[in-house]
């Protein structure tokens, strides 16, 4: 909104007055010299705000244009604010001068005009004492100052619930359902506030300065195609906002060549950075089917949410972090405590095995179990201590080698980057009968995919896919699974809910079958295996 100098009017005195006056506050002010009454008369009549006289009885002794030029409604409003001024300028308290002053907020009819109305009341006094005397009123249309903060008094409220995590709230849910809750909000803050037709946000993906896309409203799925990175050019206006941190309106897609295709539909956009600090950690972009719908004020709204936006999502995601070293370090914890109490049960063992070497078989099998429950004891304290990159329960399940009749031949890809996990549950699933493919990362997952739609053929009942992979994520891979191969369950498995990309948000509104957060037990592994392929769970 453009700032502009108040108008200081001088009204009779010679050009050197107005000139020595403009020399002491033209700074503050813009200075007009009217000579005489007349041109005085002129400038209120060119006025760009409403100005009117009215007397006690609520006859309008004289008006400028611009007034005259308002509705009835704001007009008839108007007169009936300056008839009560006039009942009660003489009452009320007034200054020295007898002058008193109010404010008032009035609308026209349809209520898409907004004026504030200065009205002063003027008290003459005579013979018979004080009496109401003239009232002018000033109007002046403020309805875009007064729309734009309401908009932004509703972005502020927006940002707030946004942010506000209630802690008893988000302790009772589940990592799905957190991240499901802050999608909700954002998407239906951001279409009351932005009047969008297409919606999305894209977060960076730090280790290889990929945008990856985390939540949407109203894109098609081509855009699921899109390879956009951290950079200037060739990766369209949404590269270039997170490379620069400056946001970008387009007016016409039709004429810009940053805006890639395949996003039917739109005709404009508007992509603001979303910043943590001084940080950049993604874009929103906001796309409508209207060319040249964004203008600045609609920039300057979008970069206001995007910041509370940014906000939530980093919260969210210090939650996750917080839970990932609140388990690791009650895991260590554990592991200090319990390492003096075994090391005796051991020293115990190592007396009892050197004074009764004579002991019955019984009890030396009995010594033995508890030397081999003091080693499991360590093992499976030393795997939850490692966090999400092990699984529990491996060793009882490593042993169990018969073949379970329902799982025999079932053909499973398994998707991991840690080498330890994908081997463990590829073992345990061939002892199973099950028929593995054990694959790296995403990119092979999804190449694997691809072949075998090539070669007219879907050799897969099952798919099982790490969330945090380096260049293809958990929900890419989903994606590919159900684009090759729809009918395929997928089951989804992530650290503590440590989901940067929230693939499991998205994959669970089209169809993910399960989501298993690591460290897990290998037995609830394959209860969701039976689950996803239709089995009978066994006793």
């Amino acid at each position: 909104m453009v700032e502009t100098q108040p108008k200081l009017v001088i009204v009779g005195g010679g050009p050197q007055d107005a000139k020595e006056l403009a020399q002491l506050v033209g700074d503050r002010y813009e200075i007009v010299h009217q000579p005489d009454e007349q041109g005085v008369q002129s400038v209120l009549r060119a006025l760009g705000e409403g100005i009117c006289i009215v007397d006690p009885k609520g006859r309008m002794t004289w008006s400028n244009e611009y007034f005259c030029s308002l509705d009835e409604s704001v007009r008839r409003e108007v007169r009936s604010l300056c008839v009560q001024a006039a009942d009660s300028v003489a009452t009320l308290h007034h200054d020295a001068r007898g002058a008193l002053v109010t404010k008032h907020e009035i609308q026209n009819t349809e209520g898409s005009r907004i004026f504030d109305v200065y009205i002063t009341g003027i008290a003459e006094r005579d013979d018979a004492g004080m009496h109401a005397g003239r009232v002018a009123a000033i109007v002046r249309d403020v309805t875009l100052s007064k729309l734009a903060q309401r908009k932004m008094n509703a972005i502020d409220r927006a940002g707030f619930e946004l942010v506000r995590l209630d802690v008893q709230e988000i302790r009772e849910m589940n990592a799905i359902e957190r991240l499901q809750l802050l999608e909700k909000r954002i998407i239906r803050y951001a279409s009351e506030l932005l009047n969008f037709d297409h919606f999305a946000i894209f977060l960076i993906d730090q280790s290889n300065n990929r945008l990856r896309l985390v939540m949407q409203s109203g894109l098609p799925e081509e855009i699921q195609d899109l390879d956009l990175f951290l950079e200037k050019e060739g990766s369209g206006i949404s590269g270039h906002v997170a490379s620069t941190g400056r946001s970008y309106i387009c007016n016409d897609v039709t004429l810009d060549d940053r805006f890639l295709p395949g996003l039917s539909g739109a005709r404009s956009s508007l992509t603001v950075p979303l910043r943590v600090s001084d940080r950049v950690i993604g874009i929103m972009d906001i796309e409508s089917i209207k060319p040249g719908a964004f203008d600045e004020q609609d920039k300057m709204y979008a970069e206001i949410f995007g910041r509370y936006v940014a906000m939530a999502l980093h919260m969210l995601q210090l939650l996750v972090t917080e839970r990932t070293e609140t388990n690791l370090t009650a895991c260590d914890r554990v592991t200090g405590e319990i390492t003096e109490p075994l090391d005796d049960i051991e020293l115990e063992i190592g007396w009892l095995n050197e004074h009764e070497k004579n002991a019955d078989p019984e009890t030396r099998d009995h010594i033995k179990r508890i030397m081999l429950d003091v080693e499991s004891i360590r093992n499976r304290v030393r795997s939850v201590a490692s966090g999400p990159q092990t699984l529990l329960g491996v060793d009882k399940a490593m042993l169990e080698r018969e073949k379970d009749p329902a799982l025999i031949g079932k053909r499973v890809l398994i998707a991991d980057d840690n080498q330890k996990i994908r081997k463990i549950i590829g073992e345990v699933l061939q002892h199973r009968g099950c028929q593995t493919t054990v694959v790296s990362d995403g990119v092979q997952a999804i190449a694997t995919l691809e072949k075998i739609a090539r070669e007219n053929g879907c050799p897969f009942d099952l798919v099982i896919s790490d969330i945090q992979m380096p260049d293809r994520n958990g929900y890419e891979v989903f994606s590919c699974a159900r684009k090759y191969c729809p009918d395929v369950p997928v089951i989804l498995m992530t650290g503590f809910g440590y989901d940067p990309h929230h693939s499991i948000v998205r994959a669970s509104q089209d169809g993910l079958q399960s989501v298993l957060f690591k460290p897990f037990e290998i037995q609830l592994l394959m209860t969701q295996v039976r689950e996803a392929l239709g089995v009978e769970p066994r006793d």
